[in-house]
């Protein structure tokens, strides 16, 4: 089993933005709070350290996590940019990935990653229907690998997973945490459903 200290987290934060007229998502409120802190609360305390991949902004995110990485090469590259700079700054074995703008990620998210990636190099959460290959844990060493990927011009992290031993993570019980916000319609529609489902709980108390 993968202990904490083996264990470093990641949230990419290091798009443009493009559907959310620019803005950087990561930043934006959310129920109160910026759109990342909720990623966050689903690493604290579990991981050996936290980081931010973050193209823009770095002294804002500075205060929400250990350290804030660029990508290794300039000029919003995409995710998997994102996933080689984590790998190659983290100082343990494993690299735990989730986006900034999934803020209704599951609460056990770590725990549940670890326990289902048995003996594979990557696991991906699968939501019974879909992947979502940017909640991924990955091992470190696999760094230099996808710097060859990277520099032979794919940019694609499916076929990058496809090339090692991966395995599906299983959280078909609950699909929609994995709903992630690209325009400010989606943003205000989940915040929405959230304070909804929330005030639900607390009137079935």
């Amino acid at each position: 089993m993968i202990s904490t200290k083996q264990l470093t987290g990641m949230i990419l934060a290091g798009g443009e933005g493009r559907r959310m007229g620019g803005r950087d998502k990561g930043l934006e409120p959310f129920a109160g709070l910026p759109l990342i802190a909720h990623v966050i609360q689903r690493f604290d305390g579990r991981v050996a350290e936290l980081l931010i991949n973050a193209n823009r902004n770095s002294d804002a995110y500075e205060l929400f996590a250990d350290r804030v990485i660029e990508d290794a090469e300039g000029g919003f590259k995409g995710p998997l940019m994102g996933i080689y700079s984590g790998l190659r700054a983290a100082k343990t074995p494993w690299l735990l990935v989730a986006p900034c703008d999934s803020p209704a990620l599951p609460n056990d998210l770590v725990s549940r990653m670890v326990a289902g990636i048995g003996e594979h190099d990557i696991g991906v959460a699968f939501d019974g229907e879909r992947l979502h290959p940017v909640v991924a844990l990955i091992r470190t060493s696999l760094a230099e690998d996808l710097a060859t990927t990277l520099a032979d011009g794919e940019r694609k992290i499916d076929r990058w997973y496809a090339r090692h031993a991966w395995c599906r993570v299983d959280m078909s019980d609950c699909p929609d945490a994995f709903a992630n916000l690209n325009t400010e319609e989606e943003k205000i529609r989940l915040e929405t459903a959230l304070a909804n489902d929330a005030s639900g709980k607390k009137a079935a108390t």
